[in-house]
């Protein structure tokens, strides 16, 4: 028998109890006739006394290493007054060893597995070691946070009647958004699976199956570039269809999963109960974003009449001019506005950043000498505030001053960490412009994209598709955000084959070429399909919200690098010749 107990359970009312213990030697103090150990395993530590009086394996006590891995007999004692650990859960007793075995000895450790006040080493380092990175305290309870989470969801989704369904992990290639990562078929030379991007097109397909209501945690891969809040290869989401559901019932039944997941699992609190429902372009022109950080006010202005009032030529010129009044950002100096914040906004294609400071009613610095205190009370009363300004077409200024407002929050310290601002952002263009693209409708210099999915049902259906301006549709599709970030987006879904050829007309596909990459699709919804919505949420940046981390390489258990590399295995790999031609492949290389 390797242990009886964990090391995280022992309290005061074991004390008195004979206990075996098996765990990692977390430190080790020898204070001359007595060593102390803590045990580490993964529920905990605690503090185990050799005394060479009481414990017949003393030479191995003596021999025992940072992170050797032992099993120790002992008893539980109430520890004395005064020598009680008051940080450490386990602080009130310890256990006093009367015989230990090493199970596992350990080499020198790359670095060291508790965090050291000299800061965090090589990410490289930690990735290629990362089974030891893992014993690390924050990095395991992030991980097990995660299994807990998901199984709450499960829970959830099979007490309101969902059922679990795996789809295929080999499937067809699918012009979903991102590339595809291709699998050779030996048995059909010349020919290639794909993995799954995500299992819209199953989950669709079992609705017109009949299983109203399905989910599964679906793995999801995706030829993607790395960014910190996107995991580069592949992640997890929590996949759901529904049908006979309208949007509005869609977001009842959900909302609670989230609320509970944010109070009972987190430990946190929610802004608003129920959630705002933001359509899109108002969320752009209010927050800068579509998936803004709620937890702070600081809301943008249109005030393009009033600019071209000014004097300002660039503000008379402007096609949009946007305004941002932030209350304590007069005290920035001119270095941090145009070192940080114009940086900024110029990354997000502004041309500039315009700004003046009112300091106890006056005007200071930036475009002072353009515009009066009477001008600018016309849309501020604030007394001491900067004001950001950017001038530009209507997307560049709502993105560019939105970055603007959320680095402003960030360091004003407007953002409270224990609240989870949940909403769903509703209302999104069925199209965008893409002028490159020769039109299938004769578009103004170019062509139609879809917007977001091409499967999302647009808002008046074929009437809308027929009589109204690509940019004027709206896709009857949702995101669900929270805290800046974009957890999952969704869509009442296209059912009808008609309008689906329409909507796919529009941006540029004819009739042959969506039969040939939605031919199965389509045959099944002639078979009849109910009507159906749903969404997925990405299982990483939940958690990544959840416990408020700012890189989702902190929640995967064995992620990739920012090269999209995997350092421990050593993936991706070349193959050798064999399996090459088994496969019918050649490598050309660049």
């Amino acid at each position: 028998m390797y242990r009886t107990h964990t090391c995280g359970e022992l309290n005061k009312k074991h004390a008195g109890k004979e206990v075996m213990l098996s765990g990692w030697v977390h430190k080790r103090r020898d204070l001359g006739g007595l060593i102390f150990v803590d045990l580490r395993d993964r529920y905990g530590i605690a503090q185990v006394v050799f005394d060479p009086e009481k414990v017949g394996d003393y030479k191995i006590a003596e021999g025992l290493k940072y992170e050797y891995i032992v099993s120790i007999k002992g008893k539980v004692e109430s520890r004395k007054k005064g020598t009680v650990n008051e940080s450490l859960a386990t602080g009130e007793i310890e256990v006093v060893a009367s015989g230990v075995e090493i199970l596992s000895k350990a080499k020198t450790m790359p670095f060291e597995i508790f965090e050291t006040k000299k800061g965090e080493e090589d990410e490289e380092l930690r990735l290629k070691y990362r089974y030891l990175e893992l014993r690390r305290e924050k990095l395991r309870d992030n991980i097990i946070f995660r299994a807990k989470m998901v199984k709450y969801m499960r829970e959830y989704m099979d007490s309101h009647d969902f059922v679990h369904i795996d789809t295929p992990i080999l499937t067809v290639s699918s012009p979903e958004g991102a590339r595809d990562y291709l699998v050779p078929s030996r048995i059909h030379p010349g020919k290639f699976y794909a993995l799954p991007q995500a299992p819209q097109q199953y989950k669709q397909l079992l609705m017109v199956a009949g299983f109203d209501r399905y989910y599964q945690i679906a793995a999801c891969m995706r030829d993607e570039d790395p960014r910190a809040d996107r995991s580069p290869g592949e992640f997890y989401q929590l996949d759901v269809e529904t049908s006979f559901l309208e949007k509005e019932e869609f977001f009842q039944l959900m909302e609670p999963l989230f609320i509970e997941l944010t109070e009972k699992v987190a430990d946190k609190k929610v802004m608003t109960k129920p959630f705002p429902r933001i359509p899109y372009r108002e969320c752009l022109e209010t927050y800068g974003s579509d998936r803004p950080d709620l937890r702070f006010e600081l809301h943008m202005n249109d005030v393009t009449e009033w600019g071209k009032k000014s004097d300002f030529k660039v503000f008379q010129n402007a096609e949009y001019v946007r305004a941002l009044v932030v209350p304590g950002g007069e005290e920035w100096s001119r270095k941090i506005i145009e070192d940080e914040f114009e940086d900024a906004a110029k990354r997000l294609h502004a041309k500039g950043l315009a700004w003046v400071k009112i300091v106890n009613g006056k005007l200071e610095g930036g475009i002072a000498k353009f515009i009066s205190e009477e001008q600018l009370a016309e849309f501020t009363k604030e007394k001491n505030a900067i004001v950001f300004f950017v001038a530009d077409k209507w997307e560049v200024s709502c993105l560019a001053l939105g970055v603007v407002r959320h680095m402003a929050g960030e360091k004003l310290n407007l953002i409270n960490a224990n609240l989870i601002a949940w909403a769903w952002i509703v209302d999104f263009p069925m199209y965008e412009l893409n002028e490159q693209k020769v039109s299938a409708r004769g578009g103004p210099a170019g062509g139609w994209d879809f917007g977001h999915n091409p499967f999302s049902m647009p808002q008046g259906g074929m009437e809308a598709l027929k009589t109204k301006d690509p940019l004027d549709i709206l896709a009857d599709q949702y995101d669900i955000i929270a805290n800046g970030l974009e957890l999952s987006s969704g869509a009442v879904r296209n059912k009808d084959p008609e309008i689906m050829y329409k909507a796919f007309e529009i941006a540029g596909y004819s009739k042959e070429q969506v039969d040939k990459k939605f031919g199965h699709m389509i045959e099944a919804f002639e078979y009849g399909a109910p009507p159906h919505c749903g969404f997925a949420p990405g299982i990483e940046r939940l958690v990544m919200l959840l416990l408020g981390e700012k890189n989702i390489r902190s929640v995967v258990p064995f992620p990739k690098n920012q090269k999209a590399e995997e350092p421990m295995m050593g993936s991706p790999s070349e193959v050798d010749e064999g399996q090459l031609k088994e496969l019918g492949l050649k490598i050309s290389k660049k």
